[in-house]
């Protein structure tokens, strides 16, 4: 099904509600399982997979909607070989105002179209210039944080995290501009989680409309001078991809996409690094063998052909994101009558896969409550049972464009981090998690980093 043959008319805003011929309950009145989808969504599945199996019909959110377990149900939603499913018709409500037009916001024709050209920014040669904005900024953010005493690690890396990407996605040195853009983007990604949605002065949707604007304005003032330039940013790199025919993106194309690649890459490696570090604090063994790792190599810095050589980087990495993966459930509506695990799903139905129910399924991991990244050593591929079964960054048309990104902007910060400090957190700590829309700590994670 191409994008031209999608009427999206056809589908209203609403999904389908009849579904009560599928296992499950609608939970309390008017609020279902909201409530416990929003305290502790890893718990809530674990429950209706005990309960009514692998598929299984609830209502959170105010909409009512299926839940999908397992790497079968993963193949099935995110393999979509016949185009049954929509990614636009699920994230639109949440984020069309804010994200319009994002390549997760788009489907079939248009999204392959679209995909194509933007992976030329997420290329080696692209990927290369990058390392050398994010070297530097990486090491002196993790050199100017409190050593010895204890802080907040998840919003210290936030931070850092925005002022890197100032200048990696938009070629934004640090100062006043910077600064007014990292605010924009803030109060944009905010309002996508406000409830109320209308346009009144100081709530969530009021100031995240206005920072979407603040940043149209920026992009669209920059775009002309991207094109005539050659910056090693990845606005630059977007402003001049070309599909098969040399066409390049429309300026509004152009806008959209980097304000939707900002997004989608932020609170996720900041979920990520989140995670791996409190995985690192209570497993210091691993910590070490990380420093070795570096310390083999014999450099200050990071080339891109060293990126490669962190095999234990990358087992840890991966564990991590098993364990925690940033986004815990993926949604889609279902594009026409289908049958999924024995039951027949009417057109419009909204329905989710869940990668962190997937990561703990004892079938398929040796004791996933423990953090062992071993397992994913080539030795004992645990991963390696199902194809479907290792989703933190999704699957088929639709997984992550900026996985490798992703990977190589982790494994320079956990260089910069462990070359000059032990990770510590107090005795005992647990870290609290928030489990949706993407995993964070609840607490901030306090930490403390001890200088070698």
């Amino acid at each position: 099904m191409s994008s031209s043959s999608i009427d999206y008319q056809e589908y209203p805003r609403r999904p389908n509600r009849d579904l009560e011929h599928i296992p499950g309950d609608n939970g309390m009145p008017v609020f279902g399982q909201t409530f416990s989808f929003l305290r502790n969504y890893k718990a809530l599945t674990e429950q209706r997979f005990n309960k009514y199996g692998p598929i299984s019909r609830g209502n959170t959110l105010f909409q009512h909607s299926l839940t999908l377990l397992g790497p079968e149900a993963n193949e099935i939603v995110l393999k979509n070989s016949e185009g049954e499913f929509s990614s636009m018709l699920a994230w639109n409500p949440l984020l069309d105002r804010l994200f319009p037009n994002g390549l997760m916001l788009k489907d079939a024709e248009a999204h392959r179209y679209d995909r194509k050209i933007l992976q030329g920014a997420f290329k080696k040669n692209a990927i290369e210039g990058y390392l050398d904005t994010m070297n530097p900024h990486l090491e002196q953010g993790v050199i100017n944080w409190p050593k010895g005493k204890e802080f907040h690690f998840q919003y210290a890396v936030k931070q850092l995290l925005l002022e890197v990407a100032a200048e990696v996605f938009l070629g934004v040195e640090m100062g006043e501009e910077a600064s007014s853009v990292n605010e924009a983007f803030v109060d944009t990604m905010l309002a996508s989680m406000a409830v109320v949605k209308l346009p009144i002065p100081g709530t969530l949707w009021y100031r995240g409309l206005r920072g979407r604007q603040h940043l149209e304005n920026f992009i669209m003032a920059h775009i002309d001078a991207k094109r005539r330039g050659e910056g090693r940013d990845i606005f630059s790199q977007i402003c001049h991809a070309t599909d098969e025919d040399g066409k390049h993106f429309s300026d509004e194309a152009v806008r959209d996409h980097i304000i939707f690649l900002l997004f989608a890459a932020h609170d996720t490696t900041t979920s990520t690094l989140c995670s791996i570090v409190y995985a690192l604090a209570k497993n210091p063994e691993w910590q070490q063998r990380l420093r070795n790792e570096y310390k083999a190599l014999g450099k200050p810095q990071l080339d891109y052909d060293d990126l490669g050589e962190l095999e234990d980087s990358k087992l840890v990495f991966k564990e991590a994101l098993r364990m925690y993966p940033a986004v815990p459930a993926i949604p889609r509506r279902t594009l026409k009558d289908m049958d999924i695990l024995g039951y027949h799903i009417p057109k419009n139905t909204a329905v989710a896969i869940s990668p962190l129910f997937t990561h703990y399924m004892e079938e398929y991991w040796t004791e996933p409550n423990r953090f062992d990244p071993e397992r994913f050593s080539k030795s004992r591929a645990e991963d390696k049972k199902h194809f479907y079964q290792w989703v933190p960054f999704g699957g088929g048309a639709h997984k992550c464009l900026g996985l490798n990104f992703a990977e190589i902007q982790t494994k320079l910060f956990l260089f910069h981090l462990l070359s000059h400090y032990q990770i510590k957190v107090k005795e005992g700590y647990e870290m609290p998690r928030s489990w949706v829309p993407l995993i964070f700590p609840a607490d901030g994670l306090p930490v403390t980093f001890e200088a070698l």
